[in-house]
This record gives C-alpha cells, sequence and structure tokens, in this order.
C-alpha cells in the first residue's frame, strides 16, 4: 500500500510563488512515475506536470504550467516537488499528487492553492 501526504498549497498573490510537496511511503517510490494533478471548481481534474522514474527523472509539462512550473524528486526522501512561479488566478486549484507503481495508481489527498488578483 501506498499512501501520499501533499503539503505546501495556500494563498499567494498573482506573480508570487509555492512549493508543493508529496511525502509518499511505502514500496518502489524510485521507480514510480509521479505526476502533480489540479482540479478547479466545476472542472475535470487534469495533468500538469510528470517525472518519470528512470534514471534522468526524465520530466513532462501541460501548457499550463510550462515556463512557470518545476517538478522534481527526492528519492532519498520519497518526496516529490511541484515549485510554482509567476502564479496566476487561473491556477487556483485543488492540487493532488499521483503515484503510478507496478500498474497501480494513488492518490494524494489533495492541497488548496489559492491565487488572488
Amino acid at each position: 500500500q501506498v499512501q501520499l501526504v501533499e503539503s505546501g498549497g495556500g494563498l499567494v498573490q498573482a506573480g508570487g510563488s509555492l512549493k508543493l510537496s508529496c511525502a509518499a511511503s511505502g514500496r518502489a517510490f524510485s521507480t514510480a512515475v509521479m505526476g502533480w494533478y489540479r482540479q478547479a471548481p466545476g472542472k475535470q481534474r487534469e495533468l500538469v506536470a510528470r517525472i518519470y522514474g528512470d534514471g534522468g527523472g526524465t520530466t513532462y509539462y501541460a501548457d499550463s504550467g510550462k515556463g512557470r512550473f518545476t517538478i522534481s524528486r527526492d528519492n532519498a526522501k520519497s518526496t516529490v516537488y511541484l515549485e510554482m512561479n509567476s502564479l496566476k488566478p487561473e491556477d487556483t486549484a485543488v492540487y493532488y499528487c499521483r503515484a503510478s507503481i507496478e500498474g497501480r495508481l494513488y492518490w494524494g489527498q489533495g492541497t488548496q492553492v489559492t491565487v488572488s488578483s
């Protein structure tokens, strides 16, 4: 069983920055594909960024975060991060961490990010 706990959300003004963390418990974190998703009120959950468990830590970003968001991981701490800069009001959402491990998906409980204009 894998448990994911997000932290780091909050209220920030437009143009500001936040760094989200997702701490994982359980096994096989280093090989897991880790992703950050978000869901705004009335909208579907969408992928923000993904980082693979290969040695190079290959990353993928949705267009919404390219150039502003950076996903990274620390396998020694079983933690994945999402650094968000130049935040916009449209980035307001609940941000979720997801782990894909050996064909199974695990979700965290989410952390609220609110960007005021």
